[in-house]
């Protein structure tokens, strides 16, 4: 019995391997989608201005007096149950202050200011005009500017990135290279157009993307993201490997049947897929289905009828509130669940999250920007299936101890061919650039070292 079940592992592991290898060892490209495909007005095509212009945010007074009057005037909430924290989603009873808050103590114009600290600009792609923030960092001889293109998702912004923007473009010792960092408003996200006919989905915007960085003048550069915007660098590294230098992500994932099989695989025999010490981030499975059930719910609805839930969301600032700052709760720890307050203000001040938050209202994008969801996952762009092509781009991972996802390098290296290696942390959450700058800035700098060192050596053999 002994002999039979080694020998039905050894097939097992073999069957699997030769399955995986097969992309590789027979690698066919990735779909070419239309570089100009056009997302705006048909009316307009063939009409718009391509220059960059610059862009301020703006809080007009009509905005925020509506805005108090709405949070000021809501209706009274249904108490929660006893001795329940945020399992039932946002603790009704953590609404008042926070709603008080932000009507009456967040200083709107200090924070328009804020907002504005960095060079904004917009320009018009595909029929869609673009808002990207662009810092230039200001260097001594010797040290090389590089471009980089930073990306978020939902439910945050750009804002997630203020912190680590200038820690990213001054110089660090020991690197010869700073950033010039570039962190586009995703399209129907903050100050960006929202398509205005379906198909935009996470694949087109990294065509988008790219012409954008092709307009300011970058034919190469390196990428980062987290949550779609890992997922967009991901397909950017896939259908434009001469083009991306380096991919760095905080969200490094693959949607494979073979990996799909390797992680099964794993919750029987997981020290064939993971080491023992991390074991904990994938197994047991039931934990991990448990987790999506109960944590998943607002994509299934996005992916189906985002209008639906964006008409109270976009009407109500507290339906607003409650709904994306109950993914700051959970996303950033898990057990900030069972606590009253959400554990909200762990690593997050308040001015920090309703200004993620004034970027959707003073927008009005939540609408738009969860169609992103529900585009992705259309027949036509599932049809795609981007994730099974390899791509040859170097890349590294940020993995924070309570990321919404962990896969390891066994599987990564699937997809990524050239997976330099994994910064694991014993720490952080899903948005660990806004809630640990310095330590996604090192990471940043260390993995894109690696990538002109990888390129170096590619170049000299």
């Amino acid at each position: 019995m002994g002999k039979l079940l080694v020998l039905t592992v050894l097939i097992t592991i073999v069957g699997i391997a030769t399955w995986c290898a097969l992309p590789m060892l027979l690698p066919q490209s990735p779909p070419q989608l239309d570089a100009n495909e056009w997302w705006g007005p048909m009316d307009m095509k063939g009409k718009v201005d391509a220059s960059i212009k610059p862009f301020q945010v703006k809080f007009t007074e009509e905005m925020i007096k509506d805005l108090k009057n709405r949070l000021q005037n809501k209706r009274q909430l249904v108490p929660p149950l006893e001795g329940i924290g945020f399992e039932y989603g946002f603790n009704s009873k953590e609404i008042e202050p926070w709603a008080k808050y932000w009507s009456e103590e967040y200083k709107f114009g200090d924070r328009e200011k804020f907002l504005n600290k960095f060079p904004q600009y917009k320009t018009n792609i595909q029929g869609l005009n673009i808002h990207f923030i662009r810092v230039k960092p200001q260097v001594q001889p010797g040290v090389t500017v590089v471009p980089l293109l930073l990306m978020h998702g939902w439910p945050g912004s750009v804002r997630e990135f203020y912190e680590a923007i200038p820690l990213l473009t001054k110089p660090v010792s020991g690197y010869d290279f700073a950033f010039e960092v570039i962190v586009p408003s995703l399209p129907g996200y903050g100050f960006s157009d929202a398509a205005v006919r379906p198909g935009l989905g996470s694949a087109q915007i990294g065509v988008i993307f790219k012409n954008l960085m092709n307009r300011l003048g970058h034919k190469k550069f390196y990428i980062q993201g987290g949550d779609w915007g890992a997922i967009i660098a991901s397909q950017m590294a896939t259908m434009f490997q001469n083009d991306i230098l380096g991919m760095h992500s905080n969200m490094l994932i693959v949607q494979t049947g073979c990996s799909t099989l390797k992680i099964l695989v794993g919750a029987l025999f997981p020290s064939l897929i993971v080491e023992s010490h991390l074991a904990d981030r994938m197994y047991p499975l039931w934990k991990y289905f448990s987790y999506l059930m109960e944590e998943f719910g607002y994509m299934h609805l996005q992916a189906t009828k985002p209008d639906t839930v964006g008409v109270a969301l976009s009407d109500s600032p507290t339906g607003l509130l409650s709904y994306i700052l109950e993914k700051f709760s959970s996303w950033t720890r898990f057990e900030h669940r069972t606590l009253v307050n959400g554990g909200l203000t762990f690593r997050f001040s308040k001015d920090q999250l309703i200004d993620n938050l004034m970027v959707y209202w003073a927008s009005n994008s939540i609408t738009t920007s969860m169609r992103l969801y529900a585009e992705n996952m259309s027949n036509k762009n599932r049809a795609l299936d981007i994730d099974k092509f390899s791509t040859s781009v170097p890349a590294w991972a940020l993995q924070a101890k309570n990321e919404l996802f962990y896969q390891p390098p066994n599987i990564l290296k699937h997809k990524y061919s050239n997976l330099l290696g994994v910064t694991v942390l014993d720490d952080g959450g899903h948005f660990i650039a806004f809630e640990m700058p310095k330590v996604f800035a090192d990471d940043v700098f260390k993995a894109v070292k690696l990538f002109r060192d990888f390129h170096k050596t590619k170049t000299e053999l």
